[in-house]
């Protein structure tokens, strides 16, 4: 090792102890969880949006009375949270970014800087406190806070929360806050080098094989302002780590947690209770127990299961912190569940492979379903209805497993707790991804201390989800030479891996989205021994002398994977949704040669449409659309019944991917824009809720 690399790596290790001391508050979830403290939703703001050429507000804008006529844009209504894109098409100042190529219209938007302006009332300014407590979720992704015209902070993350105390900056009244988001990162796109990525914005909106470029700006998740007192006992960074028997409903409990210095003389009462309101137990210690953890044994509770393998019974985990007086000053509530999750090896797999076979409560279950991306480039104007659509079509059509892919970002709660109520697992990647040219993760301190933030937020905000399963590096990670999939070894995964082994040690932690020793199972490799978790292919694995169903038949029955954590099968939207979202472009031919097919370009099939159908161009968009989507139907079903098949000598198979979040004309999506699901996911259905795979171990 070089004396570089040694001092970084000494680095590391001090600034992860120091990240392990340190508190990260945010965990999306409910507002108030401070009883005695007065909490104050900013939603309820009245909001206005404001464009500037960068810069250009400094010399110009009025944080005082909101006036500035250098802007570009003004007194905009904005929602929050919201995005830039969408007030500006509230307004009538862009078009649809999803029809025909309006999307490259608004690129423009990025290269302004936009302040998202509100007036604090009157009424919410506590003259009596020390503190006033600024809480941001979520903040897509660098700026300043600006109150009464003062900097009361920065941020440039968009994966972890903020909190700022604004009391310095208040007076007495008539007080503003400003959000001034800067110019975003110019390119995080799917095609460049991961080694050299330092901003911690989501890269899936840059353009992807799925998306053109459509870069949020703006507040994604929940603002509100508290105001503490400066003694206030407070516990944080809850750690609930739940367990099951394998063989009967017995369930164990443990839990963790930072303690500031007024809580330690403070009691903590704990209770657990079912759905129908029945106390399972309660219980009340003294607050310092937590610090190295309470563990409660043999509780009497119904095991949580999958979605197709049993009921997803969740309950209800309270926590009241009690200060010295016994006052109640702190009020914590997280539904759990209870099960037992094992990893157990394939069989015939070899003796050093990684453990596929996911074992709950006993029952090894093969892992079907699909990569979860983003809803929408704008996320952050998404409901919780937009989650519950897709996630219920996903339950209805036998998907017990997701993947949220590591080009996304770290998701709305609505997500998690909607998987715990559906049954349906998660694995869950942490935001790095490849990016084509180079996919090797930085290893500079700066960025690994970085990720350390993300993951630990991550972890402490979702650990107490039944639903979550795994932990991974990211996707598509690879050394140097692109090669191989990345191993610990590297400090940044070495890193990660160390912060989940030491904060949800139960679970699994994966290197990334492919792991093991190949990346891909091809024809060349089959029979090696060292496809373990591999992708691909996302087109049809046909051969130069066979180009039918058989050559696609062929590759999967002779494929020796433990696990496919990607792969997939393009298929046209519908005629329907073409015509919709087309514009004023014809939708044939279905070819490059068609800027309306150009725009998302991965994935067109047309040389292959004319193959089949030797050479003769059809004006009809009908036949191409059926040609398209069968063949993907077929193609896909081949490959997932051929797998389950094999189970358990593999251990799962995900789709690659769910649902489009862009209208794509062709797309490996098996749900369209609007969540429809195309022929593929029907016939998938069948093969997934397909109960005769089932394994039981007495």
């Amino acid at each position: 090792m070089s004396i570089s690399k040694s001092f970084n790596t000494i680095l590391l290790v001090i600034l992860i102890a120091i990240l392990q001391l340190g508190s990260i508050n945010g965990y999306g979830q409910k507002i108030p969880e401070n009883l005695s403290i007065k909490t104050f939703d900013a939603s309820t703001l009245e909001w206005e949006l404001w464009g500037y050429r960068p810069d250009a507000w400094r010399m110009n804008f009025s944080f005082e009375n909101f006036t500035g006529n250098w802007a570009e844009y003004s007194h905009i209504p904005i929602d929050v949270p919201g995005s830039v894109r969408k007030a500006l098409l509230n307004a009538g100042i862009i078009n649809n970014w999803n029809i025909g190529l309006n999307n490259s219209s608004s690129e423009w938007i990025e290269n302004r800087h936009w302040l998202i302006t509100a007036k604090i009332p009157d009424s919410w300014i506590s003259n009596d406190k020390e503190k006033m407590i600024l809480h941001c979720d979520g903040l897509d992704h660098q700026g300043i806070v600006k109150i009464n015209g003062e900097e009361a902070g920065r941020f440039n993350n968009a994966f972890i929360p903020y909190t700022f105390d604004i009391k310095p900056y208040l007076k007495a009244n008539n007080n503003t806050i400003v959000f001034v988001f800067e110019c975003p990162p110019e390119n995080l796109a799917q095609l460049g080098y991961t080694s050299r990525i330092k901003d911690w914005k989501p890269r899936f909106y840059y353009g992807w094989d799925w998306i053109p470029r459509i870069v949020q700006i703006g507040i994604w998740d929940k603002v509100w302002i508290s105001s503490p007192e400066e003694s206030q006992a407070e516990i944080n960074n809850i750690q609930i780590i739940t367990d099951a028997g394998k063989k009967k409903d017995r369930g164990e409990l443990r839990i963790k947690a930072n303690l500031n210095k007024s809580a330690h003389k403070g009691r903590v009462r704990i209770s657990l209770t079912d759905e129908a309101g029945k106390r399972i137990f309660e219980e009340e210690v003294a607050a310092k127990d937590l610090i190295q953890q309470k563990v409660w044994n043999d509780l009497h509770i119904t095991r949580w299961w999958p979605n197709g393998s049993g009921e997803q019974t969740l309950y209800t985990l309270q926590l009241t912190l009690l200060d010295k007086k016994g006052e109640q000053v702190q009020d914590l509530t997280r539904n759990i569940g209870f099960r037992n999750i094992e990893w157990l090896p394939c069989e015939g797999a070899s003796p050093d492979a990684d453990p596929w076979i996911c074992s709950v409560n006993n029952q090894p279950i093969f892992l079907q379903g699909i990569n979860w991306t983003p809803i929408r480039p704008n996320f952050a104007d998404l409901k919780e209805e937009d989650y519950r659509k897709r996630l219920t079509t996903y339950k209805e059509l036998g998907v017990n497993t997701i993947r949220v892919w590591g080009g996304g970002f770290s998701e709305k709660a609505w997500l998690y707790d909607i998987c715990d109520e559906l049954g349906i697992l998660i694995w869950q990647d942490f935001p790095l991804s490849s990016s084509g040219i180079d996919n090797y993760p930085p290893e500079g301190v700066e960025e690994v201390y970085g990720i350390t933030q993300i993951v630990k937020h991550y972890v402490y905000r979702l650990q107490h989800h039944a639903s979550l399963l795994l932990w991974c590096g990211g996707n598509e990670l690879y050394n140097r030479e692109n090669t191989s999939p990345i191993t610990d070894k590297h400090i940044m995964i070495g890193a990660m891996k160390e912060i989940v082994n030491n904060l949800d040690p139960t679970r699994k932690f994966v290197n990334g989205s492919p792991s093991g020793p190949n990346i891909y199972a091809g024809r060349e490799n089959f029979g090696s021994g060292n496809n373990w978790d591999t992708h691909g292919p996302w087109k049809l694995p046909l051969t130069e002398s066979d180009k039918t169903m058989n050559a696609v038949r062929d590759f999967w029955n002779e494929n020796d994977a433990l696990f496919i954590s990607e792969a997939g099968v393009p298929g046209a939207m519908s005629v329907e949704m073409i015509n919709k979202y087309r514009g004023d472009y014809n939708p044939l031919p279905a070819s490059l040669e068609n800027p309306i097919w150009r725009n998302v370009n991965w994935w067109v099939d047309w040389d292959e449409y004319l193959a089949d159908n030797n050479g003769q161009v059809s004006n009809s968009l009908e036949e191409y659309v059926t040609w398209s989507q069968n063949r993907q139907m077929e193609g896909l079903s081949i490959a997932v019944k051929s797998f389950k098949d094999r189970f358990p000598g593999c251990g799962g198979f995900l789709i690659w991917m769910g649902h489009d979040s862009f209208p794509c004309m062709v797309n490996t999506s098996i749900l369209d824009y609007e969540g429809n699901p195309k022929p593929a996911a029907n016939a998938l259905s069948q093969i997934w809720k397909d109960n005769s795979y089932q394994l039981i171990i007495k």
